[in-house]
């Protein structure tokens, strides 16, 4: 199994892909049962599920690594692993380029935000100076190149703050780095996101956070655009946490829950439990267990 090389089929598929990203490695083993051939670990979804805390920097390079690692041996399909700012220099940006290419991931984002860095839709953002933004690109271009089987989206906030026309300039020179996707974060309109998909070459991303900054709209729309994925970071966990306040309040006053979770047959099955068994028949020592 060459996760990378799965990935790097998908891209050249004529389709958008939609992705759902996964925030543990449960979250990764639903997303695959359902049927979808890629996913991306969130920060934002990663950083409040190990840690409670919101994405504004506060995991380390070795929690998100550990926290990839777990996720890719759930799954068979590609993870795309989130790679923040490199975590340093860099010389700290070849670092996790390799580790989490070793952690079996089949791409990492490296972005541009000064460190520590926030969730994209949030306030107070700013990017590095495009040097540093280059090198970084660079450095993980060169991490691949050396030997770590990855692909490189590489990943601009500079809309936020530069304007468009920045931001379009570093994904451009990104993709003349080396790196293999781009994505220019928090296009405001449907207007923008037309221009960045005309503007530059190489697979774009789109990001779609329910709520945040770039409009929703329709996969098939988004592919007629120009992207060829689109990411929803927030999805999964956004409705994870809506069941269970809900069932936290039907406890709290004593009402029934069956309407609100999942049967405990299917629970089981969907997070491994047949598999397992019918795994464990086959060693005599197991049946006497």
């Amino acid at each position: 199994m060459n996760t990378t090389n799965d990935l790097s089929a998908l891209l050249a598929e004529d389709r958008i892909l939609t992705m759902p990203c996964c925030y543990d490695a449960l979250s990764a083993k639903l997303i695959q049962q359902a049927g979808f051939p890629l996913t991306f670990m969130s920060g934002f979804a990663a950083s409040a599920s190990r840690i409670g805390q919101p994405d504004l920097g506060l995991m380390s390079y070795g929690e998100v690594r550990d926290h990839a690692q777990a996720i890719c041996d759930a799954i068979t399909i590609p993870l795309i692993g989130d790679g923040d700012t490199g975590y340093g220099n860099a010389m700290n940006v070849r670092r996790t380029v390799a580790g989490m290419a070793k952690a079996g991931c089949a791409a990492v984002m490296i972005e541009d935000q000064v460190a520590p860095k926030r969730c994209g839709h949030t306030p107070g953002k700013e990017v590095v100076g495009r040097e540093e933004a280059f090198d970084r690109v660079r450095a993980a271009v060169d991490a691949r190149e050396a030997g770590a089987d990855i692909l490189i989206l590489a990943r601009t906030d500079a809309r936020h703050s530069h304007g468009l026309a920045e931001a379009v300039d570093r994904a451009a020179k990104f993709a003349e780095l080396g790196a293999d996707i781009l994505f220019v974060e928090a296009p405001k309109d449907e207007v923008e996101m037309r221009t960045i998909c005309s503007e530059l070459p190489l697979p774009n991303m789109a990001n779609i956070v329910e709520g945040g900054e770039t409009p929703d709209l329709p996969p098939e729309v988004l592919h007629e655009i120009g992207y060829k994925i689109v990411a929803y970071p927030l999805s999964l966990m956004a409705a994870s946490m809506k069941a269970m306040m809900e069932t936290l309040e039907a406890l709290h006053q004593g009402k029934p829950r069956g309407h609100l979770i999942m049967e405990f047959g299917e629970l089981r099955d969907r997070i491994g439990f047949g598999e397992y068994y019918e795994a464990s028949e086959t060693y005599a020592s197991s049946r006497r267990s």
